[in-house]
């Protein structure tokens, strides 16, 4: 096949250029035809919350990526749209997270299926956003109409798409592992390389900071004077995408100063591997969420997780066999994570983990798309 994603990929970094990277070197391993469309802009100075939004590492080997897509300009859409018409893909793929992208996306879309070949498939990071905006639905729903498919990654999304449509083809298909980040180390060799002390455990939490992820909840959790009483320290690791004076603030209140690392720059590809091979379990006290690509990360390296029972986080950890599902509460928090340290069950854990993972293969998400592709009709 002829196959065009448009989205983000290098230069731009985070979770969503990984992903349109990852999904591209598989459709190159069925020996399809792969180019990534992204953006030349993604996000105006003004709307983006990080320090930059390009990264500093090398462009992946062997995959063709344009910069071509500017996301505020309908001209450009235009543009844009015509050059996909014209080059008759035979899939043409988004990956939908935000409305603020729907007029961009959902024009070149409308464009390209003009020349009545290529299938639009959108991949639903989220429908429903998890910060609300004046407008959301509106937006949404002009992407929603321009697609012809759907791959939702999470039960909560594939209910979502009814509020939008009922009627275009549509296909459940959990998040692939992200195995694009290395292969797992030895503890003692990440935590040199990361210079933390071999005398401690660790809990991660991993990503962009954003309120919704429920850092406080996990930073009340922590302060419990039960930790105190164990060699276990708490990193911090990704840019903060919100006021972080807030979350210093309560570390500082509650004198976790020195029992709390902070890592609040962006993490670089290269250096993700040493953060999940140095800890013991992944902390994602989300508040609301759909999926999130930390815990296919947490997968790849095999490492227990513990999530809160919000979106499609319970779905995919299962409570007591490769990880703990809690409410959104800082004290069930404080107790899964205490269980975990005291009962000394990393090593089952992981053990669990070696097979549970084995159902997120980026072989599934290929063969589903394929079969999404083959039920929609021209």
């Amino acid at each position: 096949m002829k196959v065009i994603i448009a989205g983000s990929a290098h230069p731009l970094r985070g979770g969503l250029a990984s992903y349109n990277e990852r999904l591209a070197n598989e459709f190159q391993k069925h020996n399809d035809e792969i180019t990534i469309e992204t953006f030349s802009l993604q996000y105006p100075r003004l709307l983006f919350p990080g320090k930059t939004q390009y990264s500093d590492s090398p462009a992946p080997k062997g995959l063709c990526i344009t910069q071509s897509i500017n996301s505020i300009n309908p001209l450009n859409w235009i543009k844009v749209g015509l050059k996909i018409k014209k080059s008759k893909p035979d899939l043409l793929i988004f990956k939908f997270w935000i409305p603020l992208m729907a007029p961009c996306f959902g024009t070149i879309a409308r464009i390209a299926k003009k020349n009545k070949h290529t299938k639009v498939i959108t991949i639903l990071d989220n429908l429903i956003p998890h910060e609300k905006r004046p407008g959301d639905k509106i937006l949404t729903n002009y992407y929603v109409k321009s697609s012809d498919g759907f791959l939702a990654m999470s039960k909560s999304v594939y209910d979502d798409i009814n509020y939008f449509d009922k009627q275009k083809p549509r296909c459940l298909s959990p998040h692939p592992i992200f195995d694009n980040f290395g292969e797992k180390i030895e503890k003692s060799k990440a935590l040199e390389n990361l210079r933390l002390s071999n005398q401690f455990n660790y809990i991660l939490f991993f990503g962009f900071i954003r309120d919704y992820k429920g850092l406080d909840l996990l930073i009340e959790a922590f302060a419990d004077e039960r930790f105190r009483q164990i060699p276990v320290k708490l990193i911090i690791a990704g840019e903060f995408y919100t006021d972080g004076n807030k979350y210093l603030s309560m570390i500082e209140e509650k004198g976790l100063k020195n029992d709390i690392i902070l890592k609040t720059d962006f993490i670089p590809n290269e250096e993700v591997g040493n953060y999940f091979s140095a800890c013991d379990i992944v902390a994602l006290p989300y508040k609301t969420a759909t999926q999130s690509g930390v815990t296919q990360i947490g997968f790849h390296f095999e490492k227990p997780m513990l999530v809160t029972n919000v979106g499609g986080l319970g779905e995919i950890i299962i409570n007591g066999k490769i990880g703990y599902v809690t409410n959104p509460d800082h004290n069930e928090i404080a107790n899964a994570l205490f269980d975990f340290f005291s009962s000394d069950l990393i090593n089952t854990f992981e053990a669990n983990l070696r097979e549970e993972k084995k159902k997120y293969s980026w072989e599934v998400m290929y063969n589903n798309l394929i079969k999404l592709a083959n039920q929609i009709k021209q």
